[in-house]
């Protein structure tokens, strides 16, 4: 385990110190093991963990406000277990009118119907990841993605990768906890979040007992369909046909919604402009694990078969990316997205910060796509409506090997290696 002298700096750590030191409370969201509560023990000065101490169900209905007492900024660990402390907290922070008072760390968000009153002026709220490549040491950094909103060129840079590390990468993944395991302990480790996920996590998110191999079906058919606008139709279909097995429409949109709320997965919404051609924008997400390691696990596939399945890897190549700029675009106050319309033209991610300045990526495995990936984006660049083309700032290629420099044409292309905040 991580203590404060061996943690490794997480690129959320600033925005953490920056929203704590703003509001009186800091909620910190992401999936269970993406390494909340290690980020968060950096900054608290004392700590309850709300999953395990045997007091809590007792003070939450005799003395909640025993729950708060201790030195501050108060770290309150797994809150959504007893998700009435909430207003609890509101209260709270109304009486000392401080700011920093508590950090709440959650692996799932509660349920609708959870009476939560708002906690606006007092919050705020900053979503966390697994780690990424910058943060793990696989990348360099040298290309911050600040710089491609700045309109900057690169400069030539080599940070050479072979085929064989993306995919170690991608089988195991950015779990903190699996920084020092070879890969052949993250696929064990891997395997056994997905069989926990389908056998206790769904079923205790929602109170509701759920079906661990229906679970295992639909994460299969998402992992089947990583880096796709797949609807809730087609996974039905999908999961008919490959796993042979029924599985409803209403099921599966529960299913989904568990997902969701345990932060399993992360959809990538479209992107909405004004655009010159007469095509018509698509509005269907594209659908992500939060961790690509995760879709390999629920395959149970092997690096071998990876290898062997270059057009699959491709995609699980795009989610691995996307996930490295939703890291770096959160740095730089952006969020991801992708375009596609009716005339068949997409962009992988379309970063767009709060400014409306937006940087456009087209993710490709292999060099041998770099041609047809910059014509594209060029064509993408052309269609843009007046206001769209003025806060466009940079066009990209993100590469998984090779060279990463700045085409004669202004399209970068940008080794993962070498990709940064």
């Amino acid at each position: 385990m991580q203590t404060k002298s061996t943690y490794i700096q997480r690129i959320s750590d600033e925005e953490l110190k920056r929203k704590l030191d703003a509001s009186g409370v800091l909620l910190i969201r992401g999936m269970k093991a993406c390494g909340k509560t290690m980020s968060a023990k950096q900054f608290a000065s004392s700590i309850i963990a709300f999953d395990i101490d045997d007091q809590v169900p007792i003070l939450i209905d005799a003395a909640p406000k025993r729950l708060l007492t201790g030195p501050t900024p108060r770290l309150i660990d797994e809150w959504q277990e007893f998700p009435k402390i909430w207003n609890y907290i509101r209260h709270e922070v109304d009486q000392r009118n401080l700011t920093g008072q508590f950090i709440l760390t959650g692996s799932a968000n509660p349920e609708e119907d959870v009476k939560m009153h708002s906690g606006a002026g007092r919050f705020t709220v900053m979503d966390m990841r697994t780690m990424s490549w910058q943060e793990l040491g696989y990348s360099s950094g040298s290309i911050r993605l600040k710089d491609l909103f700045d309109s900057k060129g690169i400069s030539v840079s080599d940070e050479p990768i072979d085929l064989e590390f993306i995919i170690d990468r991608i089988i195991q993944g950015g779990f903190p906890s699996l920084m020092n395991k070879s890969v052949a302990s993250s696929i064990e480790i891997n395997r056994a979040y997905i069989d926990l996920l389908a056998e206790v996590d769904m079923s205790r998110v929602s109170n509701v007992k759920r079906t661990p191999d229906k679970v295992r079906n639909l994460l299969r058919s998402l992992a089947r369909n990583t880096a796709t606008m797949v609807d809730v139709t087609a996974l039905e279909l999908d999961i008919r046909e490959k796993e042979v097995v029924d599985i409803s429409r209403p099921t599966i949109y529960d299913y989904l919604d568990s997902l969701q709320r345990l932060m399993i997965i992360e959809d990538q919404l479209a992107w909405n402009t004004h655009i010159r051609a007469s095509s018509s924008l698509r509005k269907s997400a594209k659908r992500h694990f939060s961790d690509v390691s995760l879709a390999v696990a629920a395959l149970g596939i092997s690096k071998q078969s990876l290898l062997n399945d270059l057009k699959f890897t491709g995609f699980l190549f795009e989610s691995l990316a996307i996930h490295e700029l939703r890291v770096y675009a959160q740095a730089n106050d952006a969020k991801v997205y992708h375009y596609n319309d009716s005339s068949g033209l997409e962009v992988d991610a379309i970063v767009q910060n709060y400014a409306g300045e937006f940087c456009a990526f087209e993710i490709k495995l292999g060099t041998s796509q770099i041609e047809e990936a910059a014509k594209n984006l060029l064509k993408f660049s052309s269609i843009l409506g007046d206001s769209s083309s003025k806060n466009l700032k940079s066009l990209n290629i993100i590469t998984g090997t090779g060279i990463s420099y700045t085409r004669s044409d202004g399209v970068n292309v940008i080794s993962l290696a070498s990709l940064g905040h």
